[in-house]
């Protein structure tokens, strides 16, 4: 059975939509739970698959000095080496950041939260994995931003945040959004990000009427979206 291995920061930023799809192509899923799981006992070699999920940690701090989370460091290690070995990998948010920091690319800090559901602006790409997403807005949950690494090919922006997609040759996707997340389950990230939201100054009723609005259709596409990359992928093994 092929294996799909999932690192975790806070437990409701989960596989969501992304796992379901995954359960249904036959893969086995393992979650590691980043401060509680040894990360470095993950081996490359046995994992299929490698999805590196979000949460609310600043890369950009992190990664210029301030060491906040020795298990980010572990990822790194671990994300630079299956890179190295070309072996198939998603990072979502976070996760997209410290891909782009194995690769070499800086994060940054945007300086303001990017937080709701907003459209895409795709690049001029007819093959690009994320063409189901020309009209359908995302769901946006970051205050930091990659840069493009070397080689990468970047997929899309939007005003606040340039840099929302890359891919990296045929083995790496970076997310900055969130398209895994199922907005059946919004309301527990409502809950554990209420503090984020407050400074932020954004009303979670917004985002609750968001989820309505485009939930459904954003599901389908994103299924869509990680159907397409996946059938890259897969021919692989």
């Amino acid at each position: 059975m092929k294996k799909v291995v999932a690192i975790r920061h806070v437990n409701f930023e989960n596989l969501g939509i992304l796992g379901s799809l995954l359960s249904l192509r036959g893969y086995q899923i393992d979650y590691f739970d980043a401060g509680r799981d040894d990360i470095r006992t993950i081996v490359n070699e046995d994992t299929d698959l490698l999805v590196v999920l979000g949460g609310p940690i600043s890369a950009a701090q992190h990664f210029a000095g301030q060491q906040n989370y020795a298990f980010l460091n572990d990822e790194l290690a671990l994300v630079t080496q299956r890179l190295q070995q070309k072996q198939p990998t998603i990072g979502v948010c976070l996760g997209a950041q410290v891909i782009a920091q194995a690769l070499g690319a800086e994060v940054v800090s945007l300086g303001v939260k990017e937080i709701g559901y907003a459209p895409l602006t795709l690049t001029d790409n007819e093959d690009s994995v994320l063409a189901p997403l020309a009209s359908t807005p995302v769901l946006h949950w970051h205050g930091d931003m990659f840069m493009i690494p070397e080689g990468a090919t970047r997929l899309a922006g939007t005003d606040i945040c340039p840099n929302q997609a890359f891919e990296y040759q045929d083995f790496a996707l970076g997310l900055q959004f969130h398209l895994e997340a199922d907005h059946r389950d919004l309301e527990r990230w409502l809950v554990g990000h209420a503090c984020e939201l407050e400074l932020a100054g954004i009303v979670p009723q917004l985002l609750r009427q968001q989820a309505a609005r485009y939930g459904t259709e954003l599901e389908q596409c994103a299924r869509q979206v990680f159907a397409r990359w996946l059938d890259k992928i897969e021919p692989r093994k």
